[in-house]
């Protein structure tokens, strides 16, 4: 499990909470998996404090759920869930091209195009990890170009449920969406149109919103059932 490497010692919370995180994200631990905390501090090689701290955060931003004294174990997708992740993501990456594209400069530009290029060439490979990879760096130029920190919280909190579907159910990079709309994006940013940048983002996120209605095929991915929305 490559995500599960051992970690080095230093912030070793963060550090055991980010490897979970990617494996969860990535499927390697799936849906419904039981998570034993002496088992991953050993795969982690860690001890299982900093291992038990990962598994709290988790669970408070819903990859991990867990019942004292009987389970703890990977959620599996709810279609109400990952709809509300994506809505807020969304919500969240119009604000921050409405406030960062004034901010933005040539660099940011310059930056925003080579990370589409570096999807369009995974798109063409067939490469789901490295188009998700480059479509996340093209977003985040504008979110750090908006200097919210709460816009910029709330999208590393949320968009881990809403990536590990994308990455369930599809089958190719093709599907990870459009190098035609990051280059308009990026040319409404580049005008410093801002208005513009918006209406594309919401494109461009809206889309992701789909995904929710799709949730409960995920058990014909990984052959475990989606549970009904409460």
């Amino acid at each position: 499990m490559d995500a599960l490497r051992p970690v080095g010692r230093t912030l070793l919370r963060d550090r055991a909470y980010e490897s979970l995180r990617e494996a969860i994200v990535r499927g390697d631990l799936a849906p419904g998996a039981p998570l034993k905390d002496a088992d991953l501090a050993e795969r982690l090689g860690l001890s299982r404090a900093p291992v038990r701290d990962a598994l709290a955060r988790l669970c408070d931003e819903g990859l991990v759920e867990t019942k004292p004294q009987s389970y703890t174990r990977v959620t599996r997708p709810v279609s109400r869930i990952v709809r509300d992740a994506a809505s807020v993501v969304r919500v969240m990456h119009e604000l921050a091209a409405r406030t960062g594209v004034p901010l933005l400069g040539p660099e940011g530009i310059r930056t925003m195009r080579e990370a589409n290029e570096r999807f369009a060439a995974a798109v063409r490979d067939s490469d789901v990890e490295a188009a998700l990879d480059a479509d996340d760096a093209l977003h985040q130029v504008l979110v750090v170009a908006s200097g919210n920190h709460a816009a910029a919280a709330t999208i590393a909190r949320y968009t881990p449920l809403i990536r590990r579907v994308e990455r369930r159910l599809f089958g190719d990079a093709g599907s990870c969406g459009s190098a035609e709309l990051h280059a308009r994006l990026i040319d409404a940013c580049e005008a410093g149109d801002a208005e513009a940048a918006v209406r594309v983002t919401t494109e461009i996120w809206a889309a992701l919103e789909q995904l929710a209605d799709e949730a409960t095929e995920v058990a014909d991915v990984t052959g475990i059932p989606a549970p009904a929305a409460p």
